[in-house]
């Protein structure tokens, strides 16, 4: 009898497990196949060989990628070259990728940039905050721009309680910022277990010198955050359960969820095009509408990019960076 007892539990043990697996597996898109879509003038950009996570445009045209990100688990192209920042002038006739100089006195050895965002103060000085996981930690790095000397001067690194996975974050002022926590724990063992079993605890922190606190949760794996241009909405993207949250931001910087839209792609960094308020990760147009439009402006089925992550644009110059592979520059 007491065998079969354990028996009967070993086989419900192994049908959860199962059953927690093949969620996941769809939950990754695991099986899905990519039919490519193809603009007509396109190139690699050369020197961004092991991943640009991340990119964000400024007004005038510079471009900044947060290239060489390495995570556990995560196969890197470059395993002993530190992450750096690279800028392109999309005004160029031809833009290439710059390596930007950090100052002095920051650990370039560690460095591991993940998210990034900039801001522009009243008096034009220009922030690039910078998610990054010096030996796979977390920590918030705010450098000041210096475009004379194609350089960037190291302000201050953040870390709070409140910071455990940071992923993404989007920068409201000097040192204000709201982020994305991707996982709720930051022991690796447990992130594993919290993905695997769907817990749903991931959350959206903001943070400022003088308060930091949670202002959304309730996330599979809150990912990619950015802000609609009027600056009245945040927009979050959970990775895992294929959705863009729309939240309005409030006066005390509150969000209340107004909306959800549910795609059928896994939703990582989302950038803003800021001549139409179209939402970039595939182009989504009038977000806020009853039924927004939903194109597939680019894809790959791994021939030519593995892994897209970010898709920035600037004046019919389209920018698609990966998490451990190449880039690509477009002009449409």
């Amino acid at each position: 009898m007491g065998r079969l007892v354990g028996l009967s539990l070993l086989g419900i043990a192994l049908a959860l497990l199962g059953e927690r697996l093949l969620a996941l597996r769809n939950r990754l898109k695991a099986s899905r196949e990519v039919e490519s879509i193809d603009l007509p003038n396109c190139h690699l950009i050369k020197g961004i060989e092991a991943g640009s996570e991340d990119i964000d445009i400024l007004p005038n045209g510079l471009a900044f990628f947060s290239v060489g990100l390495k995570y556990p688990g995560l196969h890197s192209f470059a395993p002993d070259k530190p992450g750096g920042i690279l800028m392109m002038d999309l005004k160029d006739e031809n833009p290439r990728a710059l390596e930007l100089r950090i100052s002095r006195g920051f650990n370039l050895a560690s460095f591991n940039p993940h998210g990034i965002s900039t801001f522009i103060d009243s008096d034009d000085t220009v922030y690039l905050f910078v998610v990054n996981h010096p030996e796979f930690k977390n920590t918030v790095e705010i450098f000041k721009f210096e475009e004379e000397e194609n350089s960037l001067l190291h302000l201050k690194t953040i870390k709070h309680e409140l910071l455990p996975s940071v992923n993404d974050i989007i920068a409201v002022g000097p040192a204000h910022f709201y982020a994305t926590n991707d996982h709720y724990f930051s022991d690796p063992f447990l992130k594993y277990l919290e993905k695997y079993l769907n817990l749903h605890w991931t959350n959206v922190v903001y943070y400022s010198p003088n308060e930091v606190k949670v202002v959304a949760e309730g996330f599979d794996s809150a990912n990619g955050i950015n802000i609609s241009p009027d600056k009245k909405y945040i927009y979050v993207a959970d990775i895992l359960a294929h959705e863009i949250h729309v939240l309005e931001k409030h006066a005390n910087m509150n969000l209340t969820q107004l909306k959800v839209l549910k795609l059928d792609t896994l939703v990582d960094n989302l950038s803003i095009d800021p001549s139409s308020g179209d939402v970039l990760v595939l182009r989504i147009q009038n977000i806020l509408s009853e039924k927004p439009t939903v194109t597939t402006v680019y894809a790959n089925n791994g021939s030519v990019l593995q892994g897209s992550t970010v898709a920035s644009v600037y004046d019919r110059k389209l920018l698609i960076g990966t998490l451990y592979h190449r880039a690509l520059y477009c002009e449409f």
